[in-house]
């Protein structure tokens, strides 16, 4: 049945489960009785949900509370092992893999380093190491946790890059800097990795995973707009309107913030992705006379060079050489975020990556003046800018989240279980009469 706003019945059943089982899993365990106003549904319509998804096993009860006057009111949460989620972050030094139950409790992890020393960066990236990789990594999470693949609700891949959908090969990634043009990801982990044909991939920028991720359970949370930035060897962030609803990626650290000024890694001058980067930095600070540590991976060496500039023994004597790079470089972060509060007019800007994280609790503050200096007066007032709260992993958290969020606008309901309704006789008559 078609109604006047050209909804479904099913439509209406639909997003009448997403909206109970959004409510359960931000703000349970809740009551029925609590449902109803979270929801704005009836309490009739909030009892046939609940009795649809107890039975289907996706909510269970959870002990009860007292209510006034009357009998005790039964609690109901999502049940944990109803369904499982990957979350895969394609990094700049290694592929993380992570298995989640349904309320993103951590079951199993592993990590496949991709870093290659004295080779061509690029190498590193190699399309055919990546998949192997994922495929690896993706068959020991599920045997350590002892899931089976069909209990998946599907793999999120964060990546960097571009992702465009195409009708056939799915997920195409552009990722200029690490040497990928128009890679059929989704195409190849198909065909590469052992799972049921019914597992759907998502695949995404990884920037814009962990700003899903901050926005669902993270410095995001409450706010109705807000930017992620994402600092790791290179530079990107994700820009998101709709607290609840999917960001979009923006490619931040190609912004030109110098004309004619260093070679970015993307082979364009002066990107911010030059100055702002891990890999830039160390590159920086070696080319100023700096002694970064050999034979480590970027994140120790950024460690390293923090130290030297800001050491914690008072006696000792900051490294200069260091200190002006990272001081330089704050007054860049500072206009590139100036660029994002004009832009786009955040309320809340927010630091994120194993990088960025590293970076901020030394001198965010320096940035965030810098930002208010070359921002607009009105909407730099009304910014807040702080780190991420879900660490430097949050983006297979983000990932992990994508096939999350497409099993909650289903209503709970597997791809493959969506059924197909009776279509009214009236169209099999209009139909016939085309045909003629």
């Amino acid at each position: 049945m078609t109604m006047r706003n050209g909804r479904t019945v099913r439509d209406l059943r639909r997003e009448n489960r997403t909206a109970v089982l959004q409510r359960l899993y931000f703000d349970g365990p809740m009551s029925r009785f609590s449902l109803g106003p979270a929801t704005g549904l009836s309490s009739g319509s909030v009892s046939n949900v609940v009795a649809e998804l107890v039975a289907e096993g996706l909510v269970e009860e959870a002990g009860s509370v007292d209510s006034a006057g009357g009998r005790p009111r039964t609690l109901l949460r999502i049940t944990p092992g109803s369904g499982c989620m990957i979350g895969v972050d394609v990094g700049e030094t290694r592929v993380r893999i992570e298995l989640f139950d349904l309320t993103l409790t951590e079951l199993a992890r592993t990590e496949r380093p991709l870093a290659v020393d004295g080779a061509d960066p690029h190498a590193r990236y190699e399309v055919g190491v990546v998949v192997d990789h994922v495929r690896a990594g993706i068959a020991e999470v599920l045997r350590l946790a002892d899931v089976p693949a069909g209990q998946l609700l599907g793999v999120g891949v964060g990546v960097p890059g571009i992702v465009e959908r195409d009708p056939e090969d799915g997920a195409v990634v552009h990722g200029q800097t690490i040497g990928w043009d128009a890679v059929p990801l989704e195409r190849l982990l198909r065909a590469s990795v052992d799972l049921p044909a019914s597992v759907p991939y998502w695949i995404d920028n990884g920037a814009k995973t962990l700003g899903q991720a901050e926005m669902w359970f993270g410095a995001g949370r409450g706010a109705r707009s807000a930017v992620v930035v994402l600092f790791g060897s290179g530079v990107g962030a994700c820009v998101v309107t709709d607290p609840m609803g999917p960001g979009r990626a923006l490619e931040w650290g190609h912004l030109t913030v110098r004309v004619r000024g260093r070679r970015c890694r993307c082979g364009a001058q002066g990107c911010l992705e030059a100055y702002a980067g891990a890999e830039a930095l160390l590159d920086r600070w070696r080319e100023a006379g700096g002694e970064p540590p050999t034979g480590t991976d970027e994140e120790t060496a950024l460690t390293a060079m923090l130290a030297a500039a800001y050491p914690t023994d008072p006696a000792a004597v900051p490294d200069a050489r260091a200190l002006a790079v990272l001081e330089e470089t704050a007054e860049y972060l500072g206009a590139g975020f100036s660029d994002l509060i004009n832009l786009f007019q955040p309320e809340r800007i927010l630091v994120g990556g194993w990088a960025g994280l590293q970076l901020g609790t030394r001198f965010l503050e320096t940035v965030k003046g810098y930002a208010t200096e070359y921002a607009l007066r009105y909407p730099a007032a009304r910014v807040g800018i702080g780190l991420g709260t879900l660490g430097p992993d949050a983006v297979t958290v983000g990932a992990a989240i994508l096939p999350l969020a497409d099993f909650f606008a289903r209503g709970g309901r597997r791809a493959e279980t969506e059924t197909v309704e009776e279509q009214p006789a009236w169209t099999s008559t209009v139909r016939d009469r085309e045909a003629h």
